[in-house]
């Protein structure tokens, strides 16, 4: 069984975060803007189908009384 260096793994953890390439401030920025944009999208659709589905189905069940 390998022995556990805790020397080593900091080094190999040291390497592999030189090798990250983190984007800049304006990707952060635009990459937020887009995911807010996204949530209001789906927030619109998910209620436009919600209140579609409660529409049909009041409706269904108006028939049948």
């Amino acid at each position: 069984m390998a022995k556990f260096s805790p020397f080593k793994f900091l080094q190999q953890v040291r390497a592999e975060t030189e090798k990250v390439t983190w984007p800049s401030r304006r990707e952060t920025a635009i990459t937020t803007a887009m995911v807010f944009v996204m949530v209001a999208v789906s927030s619109i659709f998910f209620l436009l189908a919600d209140q579609a589905i409660r529409l049909l189905i009041t409706t269904i069940l108006n028939m049948v009384r």
